[in-house]
């Protein structure tokens, strides 16, 4: 498959499987639903898509996705079946061109009455798509050699609240966590370059105090300031956080698209920390949008460094099972890839869950976040950070928290304060 791109779907049918999946390969190829002159025999022996397999699975009595088509005669066995179709497509269909990618993996196919569940599990790129998008710069190796950290998960933290927040009120907020000896801040996704927090001034006091403190103890905290933006702002945002003396870039990558990030990519100089909100449109639907093993190698190859999976015993709905998943996912080294994206784990993080999560990842090469869990502590926000480091220095060593928190208070008031959560 040196020339072809291959695409792995999910798919639910009450017609063929394999028919389907021929349909799908038309549909995003040269074909349509009628033929058209200039659709030769040639033509489609170089420029359809080829159906590579197809694995029959499990039946089902109701489709779960509306508007679909019906079996034109009754199937054997009732209901609808479940496959999965591996699909190739040739590159010269593509190019090095990731947007007609993402139109060619999951383009009309969605639409196709054919189905009524169609998901992107997984896919492959040629060799030759590296040249142009040879996606992270920095990844896990060089987050570690700039932030200073090694053998452990770097512990971070988001600025809360979320919005409101001055750039003096933030510089202090930084300032009290820096002293703690935090590894890494981020912006939240909500704030960006609001009138009532300029980004252009927040980088300004954020950095002076992260500067002084550098000059102290000869280690800077990574603070990823969030340019989301349109394209040619962003890369002004992200001249002002280098003049300043910053170390990482944020971006929404969803609410900017691929061409953003791929053009930040080539003029950046700093780690880009990849946010995914509003990710759970994408897959939280178990027969429509992308996996995200699928996901994660499109922003991957868009050429960012750090990528948010959720987290273990998280406040949104995704199982423990999907999260140890993704984390294996980023780690997983690319075909051509010089470094390896670095997964960020966040969403309800507060210590109790660290144990958990080294068990079944067996990884420190995480950046570990937890918002409330660090500036809601009921010893403030000094004292969350503390804790949780205090909880991974417990996870890895395998000493039980409870033992840990015996000998420290901050995490001790942790174990009290959010004890009402599944605890590992």
């Amino acid at each position: 498959m040196k020339h072809r791109f291959l695409a792995k779907y999910l798919i639910e049918t009450a017609l063929a499987p394999a028919a389907v999946a021929e349909v799908i390969a038309g549909e995003q190829s040269s074909g349509t639903f009628l033929p058209v002159p200039g659709e030769t025999d040639a033509l489609k022996r170089r420029a359809r898509a080829r159906v590579e397999e197809v694995v029959l699975l499990d039946r089902v009595a109701e489709p779960s996705l509306p508007g679909a088509a019906g079996p034109k005669r009754r199937t054997k066995g009732g209901g609808r079946r479940r496959a999965e179709i591996t699909l190739s497509f040739p590159a010269d269909n593509i190019g090095a061109n990731l947007p007609t990618l993402l139109a060619t993996l999951c383009g009309n196919l969605y639409e196709l009455r054919e189905h009524s569940g169609c998901k992107l599990l997984d896919f492959e790129v040629p060799a030759g798509f590296r040249e142009r998008y040879p996606g992270p710069q920095f990844g896990v190796a060089g987050t570690r050699r700039l932030s200073n950290v090694f053998d452990r998960p770097l512990v971070g933290t988001i600025i809360k609240p979320s919005v409101g927040l001055s750039p003096r009120q933030t510089a202090a907020l930084v300032r009290r966590l820096g002293k703690a000896q935090i590894d890494f801040i981020k912006d939240d996704e909500l704030m960006a370059d609001p009138p009532h927090c300029p980004l252009r001034e927040r980088v300004k006091l954020v950095m002076h105090e992260l500067n002084q403190l550098a000059g102290r103890t000869g280690r800077k905290v990574m603070y990823a300031f969030n340019i989301s933006d349109d394209a040619d702002e962003m890369l002004r945002h992200h001249d002002t956080v280098l003049a300043a003396g910053g170390t990482c870039v944020m971006v929404s990558v969803n609410s900017v698209g691929f061409s953003a990030v791929a053009r930040l990519r080539r003029h950046s100089q700093l780690p880009i920390h990849a946010h995914r909100n509003g990710w759970g449109m994408f897959t939280r639907h178990p027969l429509l949008g992308l996996d995200f093993a699928a996901y994660q190698k499109f922003w991957r190859l868009a050429g960012v460094d750090h990528l948010h999976v959720n987290g273990l015993q998280n406040k949104f709905w995704e199982p423990d099972d999907s999260v140890v998943r993704s984390i294996q996912s980023c780690l997983d080294p690319l075909p051509g890839e010089t470094a390896v994206v670095m997964p960020v784990v966040s969403s309800g993080q507060w210590g109790g869950q660290a144990p958990e999560t080294y068990r079944r990842t067996q990884t420190v090469d995480l950046i570990y976040l937890a918002g409330g869990g660090i500036m809601a502590h009921p010893l403030g926000p000094a004292a969350g950070v503390r804790a949780l480091q205090q909880a991974w220095s417990a996870a890895i060593q395998g000493i039980p928290l409870a033992d840990q928190a015996a000998r420290h208070p901050e995490l001790c008031a942790t174990l009290a304060h959010y004890g009402g959560r599944r605890q590992p």
